[in-house]
């Protein structure tokens, strides 16, 4: 993995969702009505959410769950503070029996420990596909049932969607989607010696109007 790619990509996440466009998505993740466009990919998300947790156990007792990239709606770690402060909010008392720690930081640090599962939701899809590999590979050496994540898969509506995204002004762009073939990610996958002990499982594409993101499960042999 080029680590200034990714560090600077990972800056420019930070600052667009801590500083640019933490209201918008404060109300894109609550029950606040919004506009068409952004309901759709209200209910795309919704549908990608629920996939990845029911390929989870249903039986988390017990178990240490990392959610890379929790966003406003999820736990765990995130890059921005502001997202990572509304999440904690969010879930104050709705954890039964459970316990989640709410952290602000780099999913790959090392001091987080070791997962039974982990949880990408639309977290990678800013970063190109070697360096998608890269942050699997990072977290499967610290992972031991299951890694569960979203990546931009390259289609024509999506790439339309990606041009016309590029006609707002610069200081309204959030960072830039990195569409990737599920053939070519899967030949990248295969090929990674730290992933040897990895294999592919069920996969689902989500499309709901301008919201298009496909799930992938990869599972310890």
């Amino acid at each position: 993995m080029s680590s200034v790619t990714y560090q600077q990509r990972r800056s420019q996440i930070q600052t667009y969702f801590d500083r640019t466009a933490s209201e918008a998505w404060k109300r894109l993740t609550s029950d606040a009505p919004v506009s068409g466009i952004r309901a759709t990919v209200r209910a795309g998300r919704d549908d990608m959410r629920r996939t990845l947790l029911d390929w989870l156990p249903a039986d988390l007792h017990g178990k240490r769950v990392l959610d890379a990239g929790c966003g406003t709606g999820a736990v765990a770690i995130d890059v921005a503070a502001t997202l990572v402060d509304l999440a904690r909010e969010r879930a104050a008392g709705a954890c039964g029996d459970g316990s989640v720690e709410f952290l602000v930081g780099d999913m790959l640090d090392p001091a987080l420990g070791r997962f039974d599962h982990v949880v990408g939701m639309d977290s990678l899809i800013h970063y190109r596909a070697p360096d998608t590999v890269a942050v699997l590979t990072g977290l499967a050496a610290r992972t031991e049932a299951s890694l569960v994540f979203t990546f931009a898969p390259k289609t024509l509506p999506l790439a339309i969607m990606h041009a016309v995204g590029r006609l707002f002004p610069r200081r309204d762009r959030a960072p830039a989607i990195e569409p990737v073939s599920e053939a070519t990610l899967r030949k990248l996958l295969a090929a990674e010696p730290g992933l040897l002990s990895w294999t592919p499982g069920r996969t689902q594409r989500i499309v709901s109007g301008f919201y298009t993101s496909q799930a992938l499960e990869l599972i310890r042999k």
